[in-house]
This record gives C-alpha cells, sequence and structure tokens, in this order.
C-alpha cells in the first residue's frame, strides 16, 4: 500500500499529491493519504467520482486524516 503524507499542506495540494500517486499506480492498488486539512474529506471523494477510484475508508485521530482508496479494479472486500 501506498502512503502520500501531505500532512501540514492546505488545498488543494493534498488531491494533487493523491492524484499523482493514484495516476502512477496500477491497477488494484490502495494508497493512504494523510492530511491536517479537514476539506480533503470533501475534496477526495470528488477526485476519486473523477479519476474512477474508490473511497473505501476516512477516519481521523487526533487531527490527521487517513482517506484510503482504490485504483479501479482493487479488491473492495
Amino acid at each position: 500500500m501506498t502512503v502520500i503524507d501531505a500532512r501540514g499542506h492546505r488545498c488543494p495540494t493534498p488531491s494533487l499529491k493523491l492524484q499523482k500517486a493514484f495516476r502512477a499506480a496500477g491497477p488494484g492498488e490502495q494508497l493512504t493519504l494523510l492530511a491536517t486539512d479537514p476539506m480533503a474529506r470533501i475534496d477526495v471523494p470528488f477526485l476519486m467520482k473523477d479519476l474512477g477510484g474508490e473511497v473505501l475508508s476516512i477516519s481521523e485521530t487526533d487531527g490527521v486524516l487517513t482517506i484510503v482508496v482504490a485504483t479501479p479494479g482493487a479488491p473492495t472486500g
């Protein structure tokens, strides 16, 4: 699993970093975005819709969002 650390960056940087990693990822790959910008909770689902990916989970601990997404073809179970 690829981890994209965008903690401390403001919008649109977390989404841009995720987009770059997503485009480089292979089919069926999961990526985890770490972000402190609360807008990532809104931006990432829209980005995944545009890219054909899927948001698998969004959680927050101590102000850090952990968003797990999957590229097309990823197992979702």
